[in-house]
């Protein structure tokens, strides 16, 4: 295993989004783009861009929107699972969500 290098957003007056097991850095609230998402656990927000995580092996999955496909996303600092990315979507109404990132609240 190597080095493991933590990207800490700078402060910018905006909320910083972090783990919640390790306190590190995820995203800014600024990056959010909606949220009305559900997960298995209740809330979770649809992000723009997000940084410290790893991601897993891509799979289909049905959700309620359609099928798509999806990959589970891990904090790089202590391996909990966040949420998901999304890689792609089979329903044109939800192209938007590619490349997208959704992390549970």
């Amino acid at each position: 295993m190597g080095r493991l290098f933590l990207v800490t957003l700078p402060p910018t007056g905006d909320i910083i989004y972090r783990c919640k097991h390790c306190d590190t850095h995820l995203a800014y609230a600024t990056d959010i783009i909606s949220k009305t998402f559900r997960c298995k656990h209740g809330k979770a927000y649809l992000f723009d861009n997000i940084v410290n995580v790893n991601v897993g092996d891509k799979d289909d999955r049905m959700m309620t929107t359609g099928l798509h496909t999806v990959c589970d996303i891990f904090c790089v600092a202590c391996g909990s699972i966040l949420g998901w990315k999304y890689l792609a979507a089979f329903d044109k109404s939800q192209k938007y969500k590619e490349g997208k990132f959704i992390l549970e609240r």
